[in-house]
């Protein structure tokens, strides 16, 4: 008779990467009129639905600057619905080879320049954008150039003035006493194998035309914003400044409690929480998940009606059709019992995780710092 053997066999392979893991996106690079950009997306184009764009600041590139807010559990529960485009100014991109001697770097408008040529690379048709400091004025140059492809923009540390009023190494390093992570990205900076590439990116940013947005003029933001900044920060009043010259119906203004210069590497949670609001107000995501998040609330102010119901109904009268979403409340907050969502604009819960969204208006008194 045959002796049976007892044989292991061991997987290599995890056949599924874990929930912390996104899967590896697809790098690409397209030429352009001024060069050639390096972009990475993530995921497929969804039907009837915008693709999800970054830009990150200087100093960073998409990894280091939209790593940690990508890879937000919440986060990537929302962006499923969604395909996502990484953009890596040129030269920032992991591996990019150092530009020669007396090559003429672009500005920041032929940046917005390139976005185009991507769009029509990928056949994408319009985008929610996400910048972050330089990477948001490009967003936002794009946006006043093109505004039929933009849906909504969520701009962070933006500064719409012609002239830089900060130092770039106090900006690096204004991450609210996250000394560990101040460290580390001073390292990554002294140690960056491109650093003159970063130099040439921090030398446009620093020589960028003013965008001139003007409260009921032709310039301005024609789609739904959403401004963030934190609470102190070095771009408080720029940031500040280019909420009073924007279309209040349109624009949502966060200032983020203990989150330095850097939202979204900080905080990626209240972030999320604030995200899955504005893309859920555009008719993207037609409920709340209730599951509460440990950051804490999100108080949304935008009486009489909710921002998300508003801005489902404006794109409605734009021609889209939105999905349904739950009845409108004038106050929601998240993650907490109803009789705390109760609560009007001048109370607070001491549960509350430090989050105000409100309407955009004439200044500083339009959020509240909690």
């Amino acid at each position: 008779m045959t002796e049976l053997h007892e044989v292991q066999i061991t997987e290599e392979k995890p056949l599924l990467l874990p929930p912390s893991q996104p899967v590896p996106g697809k790098k690409h690079s397209v030429e352009t009129p001024y060069g050639l950009v390096a972009f990475t997306v993530h995921g497929t184009p969804k039907p009837k639905r915008p693709a999800i764009l970054t830009y990150h600041d200087v100093g960073l590139n998409h990894q280091s600057c939209f790593e940690p807010l990508f890879r937000f559990e919440d986060m990537q529960e929302i962006v499923k619905n969604f395909v996502v485009v990484h953009v890596d100014a040129p030269g920032m991109e992991e591996g990019a080879p150092l530009f020669p001697l007396g090559y003429q770097y672009p500005s920041l408008d032929q940046l917005a320049d390139m976005i185009p040529c991507i769009l029509q690379y990928l056949k994408f048709t319009s985008i929610i954008g996400i910048g972050v400091g330089a990477g948001a004025y490009i967003l936002a140059r794009y946006s006043l150039s093109h505004p039929d492809t933009v849906e909504g923009l969520v701009l962070i540390n933006i500064d719409p003035n012609a002239k830089g009023w900060m130092d770039w190494a106090a900006h690096k390093e204004e991450l609210s006493g996250c000394t560990e992570l101040v460290q580390q990205y001073r390292e990554a900076l002294v140690g960056a194998p491109n650093l003159s590439n970063i130099q040439l990116y921090w030398s446009s940013y620093n020589t960028r035309r003013d965008l001139n947005f003007e409260r009921g003029g032709d310039v301005t933001l024609k789609c739904p914003v959403m401004l963030v900044v934190g609470d102190q920060a070095p771009h408080e009043d720029a940031v500040v400044e280019c909420n009073s010259k924007l279309d209040p119906t349109q624009t949502s203004f966060l200032k983020m409690a203990d989150s330095g210069g850097q939202p979204q590497l900080t905080q990626p949670g209240k972030l999320t929480e604030a995200f899955k609001y504005f893309v859920q107000g555009m008719g993207y995501i037609p409920y709340i998940l209730d599951r509460k998040l440990s950051m804490g609330g999100l108080l949304l102010h935008d009486a009489p009606v909710a921002l998300p119901h508003r801005l489902a109904v404006q794109r409605s009268l734009r021609g889209r059709e939105p999905v349904p979403l739950p009845h409108p409340v004038p106050e929601q907050r998240v993650g907490e019992p109803p009789a705390a969502a109760a609560a009007g604009p001048g109370e607070r819960s001491p549960h509350h995780g430090g989050l105000l969204l409100s309407r955009g208006g004439g200044g500083d008194g339009d959020a509240s710092r909690l």
